[in-house]
């Protein structure tokens, strides 16, 4: 099964445009969340993405909540918005959960999560699914312009515990692109561009 990975769109048109050619390749579009940017701009993105008739599984980012994600995918009705809870498609079981964690910096408009938090979002997470989250894993594919590394402890402990086949993320843009492992699960920051994936 071939997963086209995305993340961190922030409104760019000509990159939302260019995800739906490579969806036309895909069996299911799975985007780690920020569609827009400081909570607008949600509806550009996803106007433009419903041109996606796969199967797709979203997360919120920082950048829009779980209610305004939901609200500008009711005219998508391939998309599925999971924040804290789980799909299965196909077989293979998903779980997301959406936000910055731990909170970020950028204050009231960013939908932030602390690690307390996300680990009750994530406790219903299966063993061996996909694992979609906006925000990165502690200490991979999580590394800042000034060196630091701005994951979360909770989503690191869910990833050790669970063992999902594959962790799609975002949020760090510095990181997008990268791919690292934690135990046997396959970490990727995805980006803007794309990533074609296979799972079995």
């Amino acid at each position: 099964m071939k997963l086209l990975l995305f993340s961190d769109l922030h409104a760019n048109e000509a990159a939302a445009q260019q995800l739906v050619t490579l969806a036309r390749s895909a069996d299911i579009v799975i985007g780690a969340g920020d569609f827009g940017n400081l909570r607008r701009g949600i509806d550009t993105a996803i106007g433009m993405l419903k041109a996606i008739d796969k199967p797709a599984v979203l997360v919120p980012g920082n950048a829009e909540s779980t209610a305004e994600l939901e609200a500008a995918c009711r005219t998508w009705p391939t998309a599925q918005v999971l924040h804290g809870s789980g799909i299965e498609i196909e077989g293979i079981h998903f779980f997301g959960i959406g936000g910055g964690i731990p909170v970020t910096p950028f204050g009231s408009w960013s939908y932030d999560f602390s690690e307390d938090e996300a680990r009750r979002l994530l406790a219903d997470c299966p063993a061996g699914g996909v694992l979609v989250t906006h925000s990165p894993p502690k200490g991979v594919v999580d590394l800042s312009s000034r060196g630091v590394n701005l994951g979360s402890i909770a989503i690191r402990e869910v990833i050790e515990q669970q063992q999902p086949q594959l962790v799609v993320c975002g949020h760090i843009h510095e990181s997008a692109g990268q791919q690292a492992q934690i135990g046997n699960s396959v970490v990727i920051n995805a980006g803007t561009a794309g990533i074609m994936w296979e799972i079995t």
